[in-house]
């Protein structure tokens, strides 16, 4: 079509102040639908990149068609006179795109369009991406789309692949400054997930530490459901026409072998292990972790007094020799300590008393010291340049055993990474990223004195990701229960469908795509990542890039 100023025709910074329309020709009009990319050029070689927000018909003639011999006529007429009317689409300037010594460059839109313009589709991979501020080269989410159908350029692959800034060229690459993943169930974020953390874990992504080395990832990832492990496999289903589409997309796919399942041992839960072929390793949490974490074994709330008469406690036990559970639970048992406490005004019997209740508890009996090894000593398997880890907790039937597992891993992870005097090197010396499933149930707002203490360590450590090569991956359904000051840190956030208007609200995209999650399809996203590019629709792939399901 072509610009109109029948309405006026102007550019302001004030976005709502902005009349861009364009009139469609009669054969175009069935192809034009919202969001559809468009370029409109100036007459010095630069083009106006835009988007169609508003789509509406206009009378053509000046006419009454709200009469009663009017819609008898059109009840009686199969046809439309598309001629008869005028389709108008308002435009949203999105950038200009002007070349510089050969290169497309983009910039806020600082100028209108002639009268007459021409309005075309557009078809172009190299505008579409520099337009939207996509990054040429990074790690594979999808491909973009507008309301569920792909964009198609003239090129061979026809569609648009989104990256996501992997180097350190114009700033830090993104996995360091995290991602969250929200989807409802059916959304197809398993999928989706599987398909991003599979190019974390491609043999040609690496990267520099501060000592000069250049370094591969590793994975860690929390695995509530038992899916994970099954990207040690490959997916039956991914032909090899597939793989060749993929190949020339650079996108990395197949199972990955180098794939561990690490597996709590908790009571007497068996893990089946079943739906994959990844090597297992038991492991147990030692009681003596909870030196530096006391919130570990608080089984229930604990206020600021009975917190710190823990640490007292545990300060005690631990500086006499002891560092086993039942080691703890027999050194509480002492009626003349109990006494001494309280007589020296230190801890009050009251709150002894309590204490002792809200650790001694199932959970942390069938979680501490079990005949397995210690996950201390497996660093090196649980940390591995290139390598996935997965650690599954579907086998255990407590949801307290499965937090006290969860968040001793991570926060060992956590703490090696932003100690300057760590015990594992491994850990420090390894860019990491850690993968937290369900991470509402781990990482939620509460008011007990041990939720903020979990609260603030990884809040603390997504501050330092970009620093210690440090990368987030949070998974949920319920995205308004992750505790804000751990969900400001995140700048990438990929969200499928989604049908609680809380959850929506709070993933805090613009309206204009917000609208549209509620109605995805299983792989539809919406990604807003504002360090990357506008924010965009995609499509994910339409098979996962390793096994995944039965």
């Amino acid at each position: 079509g072509a610009v109109s100023v029948s309405q006026g025709l102007r550019v302001s910074e004030d976005g709502d102040e902005t009349t861009l329309r364009a009139y469609v020709t009669t054969d175009n009009r069935e192809a034009v639908r919202l969001g559809k990319y468009l370029l409109v050029p100036y007459p010095d070689d630069e083009l106006l990149f835009c988007r169609i927000v508003a789509l509406e018909y206009d009378q053509e003639f000046e006419a009454d068609d709200a009469t009663e011999i009017h819609a008898r006529r059109a009840m009686r007429r199969n046809d439309f006179e598309e001629r008869d009317y005028k389709f108008v689409a308002d435009l949203e300037p999105v950038a200009v795109l002007y070349r510089e010594d050969g290169e497309l460059k983009r910039r806020m839109t600082d100028r209108v369009p002639k009268p007459g313009a021409l309005v075309r589709d557009a078809t172009d991979s190299e505008q579409i991406k520099t337009g939207l501020k996509i990054p040429e080269d990074g790690v594979f989410l999808g491909h973009l789309s507008v309301g569920g159908e792909k964009v198609r350029t003239a090129a061979e692959p026809p569609t648009v692949d989104y990256r996501l800034k992997d180097d350190y060229a114009d700033g830090d690459p993104l996995v360091f400054r995290h991602t969250l993943v929200a989807g409802g169930t059916g959304s197809g974020k398993t999928h989706a997930s599987k398909n991003v953390l599979r190019q974390y874990l491609d043999a040609d992504l690496a990267y520099p530490m501060n000592d000069g080395r250049t370094v591969r990832p590793a994975v860690v990832q929390f695995d509530p459901q038992d899916e994970y492990a099954q990207m040690h496999d490959d997916n039956p289903e991914l032909d090899d026409g597939f793989a060749r589409t993929l190949d020339r997309e650079g996108v990395a796919h197949g199972g990955h072998d180098d794939t561990l399942a690490l597996v709590p041992k908790v009571g007497d839960a068996t893990y089946p292990g079943e739906g994959h072929r990844a090597e297992q390793i038991r492991f147990t949490i030692p009681f003596s972790m909870v030196e530096r974490r006391p919130w570990l074994v608080a089984g229930a709330s604990l206020n600021d007094n009975q917190y710190n008469a823990l640490r007292l406690l545990l300060d005690r036990f631990f500086s006499r020799g002891g560092d086993t559970y039942d080691g703890f639970v027999d050194f509480l048992d002492d009626p003349a300590l109990r006494e001494e406490l309280d007589e020296s005004g230190r801890v009050h019997e009251a709150t002894y008393d309590a204490v002792m209740r809200k650790t001694r508890t199932r959970a942390a009996n069938q979680v501490f010291d079990r005949d397995a090894r210690p996950i201390t000593d497996l660093v090196h398997e649980l940390v591995r340049p290139g390598g996935l880890s997965v650690v599954p907790t579907y086998h255990v039937n407590d949801s307290r055993a499965t937090e006290i597992v969860v968040l001793a891993v991570a926060s060992l992870l956590v703490d090696e990474k932003l100690s300057n005097s760590p015990r594992y090197d491994r850990i420090k010396e390894t860019p990491l990223v850690v993968g937290m499933d369900e991470a509402h149930n781990f990482l939620a707002d509460a008011e007990s004195v041990q939720a903020r203490k979990v609260i603030g360590k990884f809040t603390e450590a997504a501050k330092q990701g970009r620093k210690e090569r440090l990368g987030l991956f949070l998974i949920t359904q319920d995205p308004q229960d992750v505790a804000e000051p751990v969900f400001k840190q995140v700048n990438t956030k990929v969200v499928l469908n989604l049908g609680d208007e809380d959850a929506i609200k709070s993933v805090n995209i613009p309206s204009s795509l917000a609208d549209k999650v509620p109605y995805m399809e299983k792989g539809q996203m919406v990604v807003y990542s504002p360090d990357n590019s506008e924010p965009v629709e995609l499509t994910g792939l339409s098979k996962c890039l390793t096994r995944h399901g039965e």
